[in-house]
Order: C-alpha cells, then structure tokens, then sequence
C-alpha cells in the first residue's frame, strides 16, 4: 500500500489526503451540535458560548503560523491533522466537565482551522496550468463527497445504535480520529516525495495590502454569514423542531451529494465567466437563504407554521441550500490568487483573513445567542440578510 500511494503524483496523493481530511473533519462537525444539546443538555445561548473556544483558534491561526515559519505547508498540515485527532479522540474516550470538554473542542478546532488555510494553498502550489477553477474545483468537490460520506456514516450509525452519545465511549469521535490519523500517514508519504521542491515561505510577517481590501471586507462578512449558516441553520431543526442527529445527518448527506456536481462545475463557471459574475450570485444566495431562514422560523416561533408537513420541508430545503452557499467559498479563495501583488502573499493572506473571519464569528455567535433568546430567532436571520447587502456592494466595486 506504501509502495501504491508513493508511486501516485504530488497533486492525486493531494487528493487522497483532501479525501481523508474531509471524511475525519465531517464525522466531527456533523455530530457536534447534537453532541452540545444530548450530552450537555446546552441552550441555545450556551450553544453561542461555546463558539468562543470553538472559534477562538481561527483567531490564533495567523499567530500559530507565524510561530512555526519554518514549516512547509505540507508539515503544516501534519500539525493541523495531530491537533485534531488528539482533541477529538479525548472526547471520544472520556466524557469530560464541561470546562474540560471546552478545552478538547479548542485543541481539535485549532486542528480544523490551520488546515482551512493549508489545503487551499498546498492544493494551489501543487495545481500546474491555467485551469486554476477547473483544478480547484476538483478537489473541493472531491472533499464534498466525502463530506456526503461522513454524513453517510453518522445517519447510519446512529440509526442503527452504532453510535450513540449515551454510551461511555463516543465512537464516532474514536473513528474520527482514526481516519486523521490515515491523512497524517499520507502526508508524511507527499513530504519525503516533494519536501525539497515545496519549499516554506517565511510568514512572520502579517500582510495587510490596501490592494486586498475587499477580499478581508469579503471574509469579515462571510465570518458573520458562516457563524449563523453552522451555528443557528441547525438549531432551528434541533431546537424549534426538536430534529435528532440522524435527520441532520441525512439533510446533509443531501447537500454534499449536490455540491459533489455542483463545486466542480462552480469551478469552470469561474473559468467561464470570470469571478466577477460570481460574486454577485455569492451575494443574492446568502440573501435569499437568511431571509427564507427569518420567515420560517418566526413562523415555527409564533404558530402560524405547523412543525410538520411542508413548512418542515421547507425548513429542510433552506438547510440544504445553506450548505450549497457555504460551498461557494472557493469563489473568495480564487479572487485573492488572482489580486495577489506577491505570490507569497497568498498564505498569510488567507491566515490573516481567517483570523479576521473568526473575530466576527465569535462576536456574532454570542451576540446571536442573546438576540435569539431575548427577542427571537428570525432576528439573526433577518439582521444578516440585510448585511448581505453588503456583497452586492463588493461584487460590484472589486475588479478582477
């Protein structure tokens, strides 16, 4: 089995590492708000809370890869992939207080966020020829699918009692933590074939070009859009509908087998049409998603929707084309290659605007959990719909 991934190109063992991560991030990000509301009992304005720790690294991130500089982007991703097994696997073991369980979400999160980062900008290094969209587009369908396949694992297993947050061991979070371990193995195989030629960029520096600022306009708007999309998408079946994970595990198993088609075809539209075009389309789904989001819910809160029947599809729909909206980040991505003034710029910039993505995402988690709970969820809904407006204006004002 060495000898068949040792043999395979740079970009393919690329993407049995994309494969890998995907399958191991999503068997934990599927399950966590369930995990919070089971085994926790948590409200929704301790469900915001809670993204303090989860969201925190995404923050750190631009100082973590500063602090190892001297690391490719390939033992970047060694580390991303160990932080995440270690945090998940404790959780999977133990079921820890509550104040130690914060801390594993912390560790496993920052795990999550520095291979956000890592993966766009090792795929884009390992990507040769024009058809950057194309290319991109492969892979990040490539990590939908697996995304649909983790989902696939979690509805089954917890159909079926395989996997239950009862029992002492969490054995979703045990598998989880295997399958990182396998894209920690394939990443030391793409280290010793191409470690001489990919060789680090020094990222001490923070880069902060007035050439980029729509693209850091677009991610602190995005950090807003995300927060509510993973966040407060879900409670609304969780919460108002009382959906267990199992009925969230298929909604997203739906998304995922959709954006299996849909990211890579994303990808040529880029191609196509240019990233212009594209960003206005970006802009109007996450205006039509909150508001839909703000009218269902304030109809599931105030009794003029019945929680069965069609505003219950309804509901399930506007899940799935959320995940279809999120799934249009690359668009972001794409648009930062092709302003960048530097090539090294690439990395630090997508840290840098990480980090500003999650100063948002933790002050909007918290602020919504207190909306939701004082006044009522369509608010959130409504209120980010409204700043959505805002990449209209973007679109609009960015030349590629």
């Amino acid at each position: 089995m060495y000898k068949w991934f040792k043999n395979l190109s740079p970009y393919s063992l690329f993407l049995f590492i994309v494969a890998a991560s995907a399958l191991g991030f999503g068997l934990t990000g599927g399950v966590l708000s369930n995990y919070f509301k089971e085994v926790y009992s948590t409200t929704a304005f301790q469900r915001g809370l809670i993204e303090f720790p989860r969201e925190t690294p995404g923050v750190l991130i631009i100082l973590v890869i500063a602090f190892l500089s001297g690391f490719s982007d390939i033992r970047l991703a060694m580390v991303s992939q160990t932080l995440a097994m270690i945090g998940i696997l404790i959780l999977g073991i133990f079921t820890p207080p509550f104040a130690i369980m914060l801390f594993m979400i912390f560790i496993n999160s920052m795990g999550h966020h520095l291979n956000m980062p890592v993966q766009d900008s090792l795929g884009m290094s390992l990507i040769k020829g024009n058809k950057v969209g194309q290319h991109m587009g492969q892979y990040k369908g490539i990590q939908t699918a697996f995304a649909m396949v983790s989902g696939i694992v979690i509805f089954l297993g917890f159909k079926f009692n395989i996997f239950n947050f009862d029992a002492p061991i969490k054995w979703i979070f045990i598998v989880s933590a295997g399958v990182s371990f396998i894209a920690l193995i394939l990443l030391v195989i793409l280290d010793l074939k191409v470690h001489r030629t990919l060789t680090s960029n020094k990222r001490i520096k923070f880069v902060f070009r007035k050439e980029y600022k729509y693209y850091y306009t677009l991610v602190v708007l995005y950090g807003v859009q995300k927060q509510i999309m993973l966040v407060y998408g879900p409670w609304v079946l969780i919460e108002l509908l009382n959906k267990k994970t199992d009925t969230i595990a298929i909604l997203s198993i739906i998304g995922s087998f959709i954006g299996m088609f849909f990211i890579p075809k994303l990808g040529q539209w880029i191609d196509r049409f240019g990233l212009k075009k594209l960003l206005f389309i970006d802009a109007l789904s996450f205006i039509f998603v909150y508001v839909l989001y703000g009218t269902v819910s304030a109809g599931f809160v105030n009794g003029s929707l019945t929680k069965m029947g069609i505003p219950v599809l309804i509901a399930y729909s506007i899940f799935i084309f959320d995940h279809m909206s999120n799934q249009m980040g690359m668009i972001r991505t794409l648009y930062l290659r092709h302003i960048a003034v530097d090539p090294s710029d690439i990395m630090p910039s997508l840290s840098l605007g990480l980090g500003l993505d999650h100063i948002v995402s933790i002050s909007c988690a918290i602020l919504s959990g207190f909306i939701w709970g004082a006044f009522g969820p369509q608010y959130i809904f409504f209120g980010t719909a409204i700043l959505s407006v805002a990449n209209l204006y973007v679109a609009y004002k960015v030349r590629v």
